[in-house]
């Protein structure tokens, strides 16, 4: 398991605990204090960029979780090539029969339209698939529950922001899914019998990101008016939204670059790999549960995926406790010259 201390990662691991699998995960940093979790699992130390490190997590395993990429920054997507390729190597090297690769949707539009986040995205799905291991790639758009990037976004934005000025363009279809549907999905892939693959995942909701934002804003309690903007660039959005939230810029800029086109999935194959009884969470429940207190430090086993959990970033559960005024002017700041 690559990533087990992200958002993702770090819920997948118990999960995986709990239906019996062997766990190994890997981290750049041997002196960061362990999840929950970590006396459970084998971790050894491996930079993504070092070959050598990643073949050896690679040896011995069947099946590795890829939950690796970059969001930003001027070199991301040579790094993202970097790491994918080392991955391969040692997946051939070792004779590893299984990867499952996070991803993300990819709209329906000429390769020349997509962000440069999708199309490095893609760039590592057929890095992965050219191996002799079963690539199984799950595609997904806006993940829904605390700690995750694209919720806390919807967020922070719609606490900070009195109004929301919402650019014309961002009038695209989103698909949003639950992190526990995620989550089964992902535990599902190692037990998928095909050839390679990519399966788009989405939710049962299908809206303009607007309406995402205001369901958001209903169920939080809060009032905010919507204003639409036409002509608005995305860079200047992106750096608007980034300066105004505590998730990292780099990834805002991203996420906020793909909202241009339809981000939904093309069919939903994908539910072949949850269990027959499983449903999928809806976007009242979603925000619902996501919306709840944070569950006790002292008890994370039995806390909602959905919710909080102890390993989550700084910048979740809605960032930190400065003025919204604060917040407010320096985004300002960040987008007008001069200032």
């Amino acid at each position: 398991m690559t990533g087990a201390t992200g958002y993702v990662g770090g819920r997948l691991v118990p999960l995986l605990l709990e239906r019996g699998h062997d766990v190994r995960t890997t981290t750049s940093d041997p002196d960061r204090e362990q999840p929950w979790w970590g006396d459970r699992v084998e971790t050894v130390v491996m930079d993504a960029l070092d070959d050598e490190q990643v073949a050896a997590a690679c040896e011995g395993v069947e099946a590795v979780y890829y939950l690796i990429h970059g969001m930003g920054g001027d070199d991301f997507a040579e790094t993202d090539r970097k790491a994918a390729t080392h991955l391969a190597e040692a997946v051939r090297r070792h004779g590893v029969s299984r990867v499952v690769y996070l991803s993300g949707v990819v709209p329906d539009v000429p390769d020349e339209e997509l962000s440069e986040h999708i199309t490095s995205r893609r760039e590592v799905e057929r890095i992965l698939t050219d191996t002799p291991a079963t690539v199984v790639v799950l595609r997904a758009a806006v993940l829904m529950g605390s700690g995750s990037t694209s919720f806390e976004i919807i967020r922070q934005v719609s606490e900070r922001l009195p109004v929301h000025t919402v650019p014309t363009w961002m009038d695209s279809l989103v698909q949003p899914i639950a992190i526990v549907d995620v989550l089964e999905a992902l535990v599902g892939a190692l037990a998928y019998d095909g050839p390679s693959r990519h399966f788009d995942v989405g939710g049962p909701d299908r809206l303009p990101y607007a309406e995402l934002l205001d369901s958001f804003t209903t169920h939080a309690g809060l009032t905010r008016p919507q204003v639409g903007v036409p002509l608005l660039p995305t860079a200047l959005v992106g750096t608007l939204v980034g300066s105004l939230t505590d998730v990292p810029r780099p990834t805002v800029e991203a996420l906020v670059e793909s909202l241009r086109h339809d981000m939904v999935a093309a069919d939903e194959d994908f539910l072949a790999l949850l269990p027959d009884d499983h449903e999928l969470l809806g976007l009242d429940e979603s925000f619902r549960r996501a919306l709840a207190e944070p569950a006790s430090a002292s008890s994370p086993a039995t806390a909602d995926p959905m919710g909080p959990l102890p390993q989550d970033p700084a910048w979740a559960s809605g960032g930190d406790t400065r003025p919204v005024a604060a917040k407010v002017i320096d985004a300002v700041k960040d987008v007008l010259p001069g200032s």
